[in-house]
């Protein structure tokens, strides 16, 4: 038999994210069978780095999938990273606004270029007075009342898990198959 007989055999997808939610959402699809391929700055995921708890974090939220390092402000590099969108289904980013933009590679632009691309933003807070404050698990966990009902209302605690990261990763999940099977 050849091929995994899984459900996104076939089904390319490039990554672009860092941190929790946006590598959940290409480790679930790498689980589901696409290919995923993780693009990394030459500095690598941020994840890579971490200590403590965090220590887990890059190998377990990026299992699964290829990788490949470049610099985006190389001209080779990013026609590398076209080259790989063209031949792409889906393309995952999870960075503060703008971040893409600057790099040729937002909502828009990768829109007019890639009319076939399904495009699958993560972000924490949307449009708003927050939309450009990171959107760490623990602050979310804080400000949506879950940590009080971890915890008490005077002493509020952290779930110990990134839960709605992994979350959001998950609703990324299940809008990019309501938009493969549309």
């Amino acid at each position: 038999m050849t091929g995994s007989g899984l459900p996104l055999e076939g089904v390319r997808v490039v990554e672009m994210t860092h941190m929790v939610m946006g590598p959940t959402c290409g480790m679930i699809l790498a689980q589901l069978g696409a290919e995923v391929i993780k693009v990394e700055p030459p500095a690598g995921d941020k994840t890579r780095s971490l200590g403590g708890m965090g220590v887990s974090f890059f190998p377990l939220f990026n299992r699964g999938k290829r990788s490949v390092v470049l610099n985006l402000a190389k001209p080779e590099d990013r026609d590398t990273m076209h080259r790989l969108l063209a031949g792409a289904d889906v393309f995952l980013g999870n960075f503060r606004d703008g971040q893409l933009d600057k790099q040729g590679l937002g909502p828009e632009q990768l829109r007019a270029k890639y009319p076939h691309l399904i495009i699958a933003g993560h972000k924490g807070f949307l449009s708003g007075p927050y939309d450009h404050r990171p959107a760490l698990d623990e602050v979310v966990q804080m400000m949506s009342g879950l940590a009080a009902m971890t915890g008490t209302r005077d002493k509020p605690q952290r779930v110990g898990s990134s839960a709605n990261d992994i979350m959001g990763g998950m609703f990324g999940v299940i809008s990019i198959l309501a938009a493969l099977y549309q």
